[in-house]
C-alpha cells in the first residue's frame, strides 16, 4: 500500500503544482508541500482497502505546515485526475477559508503590506564554490601536514 501511496502521491503532486516537494512521514502518509502557494497535501491510508484520507493545509511563514484545513476520503482506484480533482477542491476549501490572527500569516501592526508584486526582486547573488576562509582553511591544513612530513623526516 505505501508504494501505490507514493507512487500516486507523485503522480499528483506533478499534475497540481510544477514546484513540488514529496516526503513520507513516520505514519506512512506521503505528503505534497507546494511551498510557492503555501499549501500542502497529506495523502494517509485509510483502515479501508484502496481508500486514502487526503487532507489540505497552508504553510506558514516560517516554513512550517498549519493543522489541516479540510479532509475527505477518496478511492485509490479512481484515476488520478479524478484524486486531483478531489484535492483541487481541498486546496480551494483552504484558500477560501480567512487566516487568523494567530496563523502566523497576520501582519505586525506598524509593518506596511505589500504584496509580492510590489517587493522589489531580490539580486541575483552568485555563489562561489570555494569561497576566500575555505582557502585559508585548506592552506593551513597544508601547512600542518607540511610541517608533520617535515618532522617525520628529521630536516631542520
Amino acid at each position: 500500500m505505501s508504494a501505490q501511496l507514493r507512487d500516486t502521491a507523485d503522480e499528483l503532486a506533478r499534475l497540481l503544482w510544477r514546484e513540488h516537494t514529496l516526503y513520507r512521514e513516520r505514519s506512512g502518509s506521503v505528503v505534497i508541500r507546494g511551498a510557492h502557494v503555501e499549501r500542502w497535501i497529506s495523502l494517509s491510508p485509510t483502515g479501508g482497502k484502496d481508500q486514502v484520507l487526503i487532507r489540505a493545509g497552508r504553510i506558514l511563514d516560517g516554513g512550517t505546515t498549519a493543522p489541516a484545513r479540510s479532509e475527505t476520503v477518496a478511492a485509490l482506484t479512481g484515476s488520478t485526475g479524478e484524486l486531483a480533482a478531489v484535492c483541487r477542491k481541498l486546496l480551494a476549501e483552504t484558500a477560501a477559508e480567512p487566516v487568523h490572527a494567530g496563523s502566523g500569516r497576520a501582519r505586525r501592526e506598524g509593518r506596511p503590506g505589500r504584496s509580492r508584486a510590489e517587493r522589489p526582486a531580490r539580486p541575483v547573488r552568485r555563489a562561489r564554490h570555494t569561497g576566500f576562509a575555505s582557502w585559508l582553511i585548506i592552506l593551513a591544513l597544508l601547512g600542518v601536514v607540511v610541517l608533520c612530513v617535515r618532522n617525520a623526516v628529521g630536516v631542520g
